[in-house]
Parts: C-alpha cells; structure tokens; sequence
C-alpha cells in the first residue's frame, strides 16, 4: 500500500502528539488550577468553531451563541443528575444535547433569514437572552431548572466504572481528574477539527462563502440560501451543545448566571481576533482570550497590592479592559485578525490598495 504522508508530515504529527500528551503535565507544573485553565480553553475552542461557521464561513453575526451552550449544559444536568433521578451514560446524553442544540439553532435561524448585520445582530442578542431568562424563571410552577439556585450533583463523564473525576493510575502515573477530562477534551477537539476542515472544504462551506462575500450573487447561481443559512446555524449550534455538555460534567453545577451575553462576546470575540473564517486563527484566538486574562490576573493582582496596598482594578473589570483594548487594537492594526486565511489576507490587501488609489 503506497504510503500517503512523507516522512516529514510523519514526523510532524508524532511531535504534535507527544506536544499534546505532554502539555498538561507542563502546565500543571504552575499548579493543577492551570489544567483546569487549559481544560477551558478547549471547550471554548469548541464554541469558537461552532461560532465560525456561523460567522466566519456564512458571515452571519450571531450575538446569542451562548444559547446553544446552556441547553446542552442543560440537557446533561437534566439527563445525569439527581434532580430528575435520570443517570444517562455520556453517549446518550451527548448526541441529544447537540440534537436539542441543532434544534434551537433552527428555531433561531428561521425568523432572521431576511436580517443581517446589525438587525441580525439584536435579535440573535434578543434570543440568548431569553434561553437565559428561560432557564432561570423554568422553577415554577413544575420545577424543571431549579431556577437561579441552578442544579448540583450533575455526574461526570463515565465510562463504565471509569469516572472522569477520580484519581487513576495508568502506569505508575497518577492522574487527577482535569488530566484525564483534559486527554477527553483533546480527543474532541480533534474531532471537530476534522470535522470543520471537512466542512470548509466541501460544497456546503463553498456555499457559506458565497452567502458570506455576496448573498444575492449566491442566489442568482442556484444556492438555495435558506437552506444553507440554517445549516450553517445548526452546525454551529450543535458544537455549542457539546461543549455545553462537558462543560457540566466537569463543573458538576450549572445555573444560568454561568450564560450571561457577556459570554457570547467573548467567543465572538475569540473568533474576530484570532481570523474570521480560518481555523486556526480561530484557535488561536480562544486560547488567547483564555489564557492572557488568567495570567493578567496572577500577575497584576499581586502587583497593585504590593505597589499600592489594595486592589484597585478588580479582575473582572481587567478582563473586560483586556477585551476591549485586544479588538480595539487588532481592528486598528490586523482588522483581519492575529493569524487570517491567506484569501482574506489578499482581499483585504486588494481593497486596501484600491481605497489608496
């Protein structure tokens, strides 16, 4: 059988993968709450990619993604929890919480085909907002959330007897359970990876593209838009759900506080720094937007104490100040974000140089 990598992709993919295996245990060198960091930064990679293909590939601005989020949060703490007596295993609970998602994503997408930009905007702002409220009023009169007390006790990701929140040992190596749920996130990623790269590149992702760049041109060649821009929302959408899902298995606790709009802005910002459209700009952009606030905070908390006695700047308020100076400050220098596709790079180039003109 003829081989189908070089030997130098070969060798790439076998340090990628010792990078992978090895990167928790470097990281936990600073102390296991940096796993648990790093465990964040790929769920939101997941919402950053879902997000992408609702905003990079069919240019729609979705502000209510987070929405899609909670109801797979949801349907696992509902589904694997004592509040309904229900203890589904992971591969029940996940494909009908990124069913559930798909659902929504519809139900979304369907009343805004005919909005874009700012208008699509607020109502997709509009939506997350009352998923939230939903969830948080959904007590009475048959408690079915738990209201803003939200729902505890939610089990982990099982495997038989295997559960992801305990300490195992595999060759003489301990792992605590961020290690383990972290190999797990690691092996998800790569799956929706595949999965985005497949999409891009196929008739659907071409189809996204056209609606992105011309809407109207995409019709007049037979694209049936409707249809493509509630794929694309409920694709995006079922990636929400998935992260969702994890996301209460490792909290054990989920409550709608943990949804708020400010969560979406962040993936969409995630997704604006990093590159529109490119995966691994989009990537990059979510681990950023998760590790720079977390170091900004173990660095400069202790800063102002020992410089001015007292913590003038709360953390929470520095994040959001992180926030708003990264776009403020690609928007003015990489308004095609950190690391573009080479094609947006060009189109921008292009439109640059014919404005100078």
């Amino acid at each position: 059988m003829k081989n189908l990598l070089s030997p130098r992709s070969t060798l790439g993919i076998v340090l990628i993968a010792a990078a992978l295996i090895a990167l928790p245990f470097v990281v936990g060198m600073a102390g296991q709450a940096w796993v648990r960091i790093l465990n964040f930064a790929i769920l939101y990679i997941f919402l950053a990619l879902g997000l992408n293909i609702v905003v990079g590939f069919a240019g729609l601005l979705d502000l209510g993604y987070i929405a899609f989020y909670a109801v797979g949060a949801y349907t696992w703490a509902l589904l694997a929890s004592p509040h309904f007596g229900l203890h589904w295993p992971i591969w029940a609970i996940l494909p009908v919480g990124a069913l559930l998602a798909c659902f929504f994503g519809v139900l979304l997408g369907s009343p805004t085909l005919k909005l874009r930009g700012d208008y699509l905007a607020i109502v997709t702002l509009g939506f997350g907002e009352i998923v939230r409220i939903f969830m948080n009023n959904l007590n009475a009169p048959i408690n079915i959330t738990n209201g803003p007390q939200g729902i505890t006790l939610i089990d982990p990701v099982k495997f038989g007897d295997f559960s992801f929140a305990t300490r195992s040992e595999f060759f003489g190596v301990t792992l605590t359970g961020p290690y383990k749920y972290y190999y797990l996130l690691v092996a998800l990623a790569i799956l929706i990876v595949i999965v985005n790269l497949r999409l891009q590149d196929s008739r659907i992702g071409r189809a996204w593209q056209a609606i992105r760049e011309d809407e109207i041109a995409a019709k007049a060649v037979g694209i049936n838009t409707r249809n493509v821009k509630l794929l694309a929302f409920a694709m995006g959408a079922s990636f929400g759900g998935i992260a969702g899902g994890i996301f209460a298995a490792m909290q054990g606790f989920v409550s709608p506080e943990s949804f708020s709009l400010i969560e979406s802005i962040m993936v969409l910002a995630m997704v604006v720094l990093g590159g529109m459209g490119h995966i691994p700009g989009v990537i990059l952009g979510a681990i950023l937007l998760t590790f720079l606030p977390e170091m900004a905070r173990y660095a400069v908390t202790p800063a102002q104490v020992a410089l001015f006695g007292k913590v003038l700047i709360d953390p929470e308020s520095l994040r959001m100040l992180l926030f708003g100076l990264a776009l403020v400050l690609v928007m003015r220098f990489k308004p095609s974000g950190l690391w573009p596709s080479p094609e947006r790079s060009r189109e921008l180039a292009e439109k640059t140089a014919g404005v100078a003109k």
